[in-house]
């Protein structure tokens, strides 16, 4: 996961729920956060940067479609988690 925000680098612009996940990204390495959340987090960021997945990316309308429905459904789960400050880390990633 150390180069998970490199290889995220490319889909800015291009994968609306970029910003979410890395966001969740910071929680996910945010000592204050919990375990439990760490792994949902992270299980869903390695299920995004994986290239094998249900439906592979290069499926053109399709592709992201089960990364967003992942990425959705765990944030969903540990919004309480996410705080100002990881959606300010990954606005300035977005914003460099």
């Amino acid at each position: 996961m150390k180069n998970f925000l490199h290889k995220v680098k490319r889909f800015i612009g291009y994968v609306p729920f970029t910003r979410d996940a890395v966001a969740m990204y910071f929680c996910a390495v945010d000592p204050d956060t919990p375990i439990h959340v760490k792994g949902t987090i992270l299980a869903s960021l390695g299920y995004f940067i994986s290239p094998a997945d249900a439906i592979p990316d290069v499926v053109v309308g399709l592709g992201f479609t089960d990364d967003a429905a992942v990425i959705s459904a765990t944030l969903a789960t540990v919004r309480a988690y996410v705080t100002e400050e990881h959606w300010q880390q990954a606005d300035t990633l977005f914003n460099s």
